[in-house]
């Protein structure tokens, strides 16, 4: 089969669009308080400016692959983001709570679509080149902690000098120059005839959104509240009936068959876990620079810089040798064993605390972990599949990460407001309830690390270089 020639550069607007995905929940990051104040986020409410993304991309993103399918990749890539340009656009006129949060559930839609769509576009491209294709999701991969990275910073640059609604702005100009380039460097995959399961869609968005909502009200109803108890039982409900609707329908968003592949569940699993303690990780110590340690918007971006940008380094110079020496499941159970120990140090952050003591060394060594688990976790869920099964995977990967963030995040804010993590301008009362967070996470990435251990067979690749390609 003859490469793309344009193959390289078309890997760029690729990843190019993952940057953009997870920049677009880094960027919020040092905004938040702002925020806060501006539009009247509740502390427990002001989570929803990331899990409205955060749901509506995890619940739709199998329904953006099947699209994929059906439409054919490049198109739904498109059209993703035209979505994510006009929730750009909502987000960043909001004058209420209500509005942000329904501007941000669009960007999720529009992320939804053209994530999965990015990654059969790139299978497409680099079908039948083995040994390109490891260093070409090597460098996709490396996006991700680079929009991190990229987000971050550019928060904390456009809070201080401009102000919060233009870290959505920037979104408009970079969707219309992506949209400019699509028909030009992306191929045309043509769709393929199929039903839509817009019941699974529905059931399992509307489960996923339920349940966060019910574990963020639970800390002032009570968990064991007839409303939490009610809300629980009709997301378990929801979640009950997407998985018998995949065995019953004709053209199921998930296959059920794919979790026959050799790690699929266990490289799940993993992602999950890696999601429910690295957001709210990132999260909180966002909040104790600001609400704590009394850094203004730039200070904040950065302080998280050394973090992300250590990361960024580490997935693309460093993960991909490391795969091809030791194998994907040492490396993640390694990575999410380093992440707890960096959670731990952070949990002992103090409320007269510094930069250099009580945030630096936790972060460095988080940003390890992370930057071992998330590249080799990918792989494993997406290397054992058929290369027509490629968006499937990639999807499902995805949707695990993004609804462990969500409901990781709803868990561990849930944790740090029954400590004092409500309480604003209150030093001490805060640090308690972030300290019990991460403690929370913590346990939850070594949790993770256990998991791994003994659910994953593991991959090692002997014979291809998996240094990144740089264009």
């Amino acid at each position: 089969m003859t490469p793309d020639p344009r193959r390289w550069w078309a890997l760029g607007v690729l990843a190019a669009a993952q940057f953009m995905v997870i920049m677009d929940t880094s960027i919020i990051a040092v905004a938040l308080p702002d925020m806060q104040a501006q539009l009247g986020f509740t502390p427990s409410g002001l989570q929803w400016v990331f899990n409205a993304y955060a749901v509506a991309l995890g619940g739709l993103l199998l329904l953006g692959g099947r699209l994929s399918d059906l439409w054919g990749a490049r198109r739904v890539f498109a059209a993703g983001w035209g979505v994510l340009t006009l929730g750009s656009v909502i987000a960043a006129a909001a004058g209420d709570a209500g509005t942000e949060v329904v501007g941000r559930a669009v960007q999720g839609v529009g992320a939804a679509l053209l994530a999965p769509a990015a990654m059969t576009l790139l299978m497409v491209l680099f079908a039948g080149q083995p040994k390109e294709l490891p260093k070409a999701l090597a460098f996709y991969g490396a996006a991700a902690p680079a929009g991190g990275t990229a987000g971050v910073f550019l928060g904390g640059v456009i809070t201080e000098w401009l102000t919060w609604p233009w870290v959505f702005v920037l979104y408009v100009p970079i969707g219309l120059l992506t949209l400019a380039l699509t028909p030009k460097l992306l191929p045309a995959v043509p769709g393929r005839p199929g039903g839509l399961d817009v019941g699974g869609a529905i059931a399992v968005t509307g489960g996923l959104a339920l349940a966060v909502y019910a574990i963020v009200q639970a800390p002032e109803r009570g968990w064991t509240s007839t409303a939490t108890l009610l809300q629980l039982a009709g997301a378990a409900v929801l979640l009950v009936a997407f998985a018998l609707l995949q065995r019953a329908v004709r053209n199921p968003l998930m296959p059920l068959k794919v979790w026959r592949t050799p790690d699929l569940a266990a490289a799940n699993l993993a992602m999950l876990l890696l999601g429910a303690a690295w957001i709210p990780m990132w999260y909180f110590l966002n909040l104790y620079v600001q609400q704590v340690l009394g850094f203004g918007a730039f200070a904040s971006g950065a302080a998280l810089l050394p973090m992300t940008a250590l990361m960024m380094v580490l997935m693309t110079t460093v993960t991909g040798r490391l795969i091809g020496r030791f194998g994907t499941k040492r490396l993640i159970v390694t990575g999410l064993a380093v992440l707890a120990a960096g959670l731990g140090l952070l949990a002992t952050a103090n409320p007269d605390g510094s930069f250099a003591a009580d945030v630096l060394p936790g972060s460095l060594v988080s940003a390890i972990g992370m930057a071992l688990v998330f590249i080799p976790a990918t792989m494993s869920a997406i290397g054992g599949v058929a290369p027509e099964q490629g968006g499937l995977a990639s999807g499902i990967v995805n949707t695990t990460y993004q609804v462990g963030s969500a409901l990781g995040l709803a868990a561990m804010t849930a944790i740090a407001t029954s400590r004092g993590g409500d309480r604003l301008g209150d030093a001490v009362a805060l640090t308690e309830g972030y300290s019990a967070a991460f403690v929370a996470a913590a346990v939850v990435a070594l949790g993770g690390a256990g998991l791994a251990a003994i659910t994953l067979r593991g991959s090692r690749t002997k014979d291809e270089d998996p240094t990144p390609v740089r264009v």
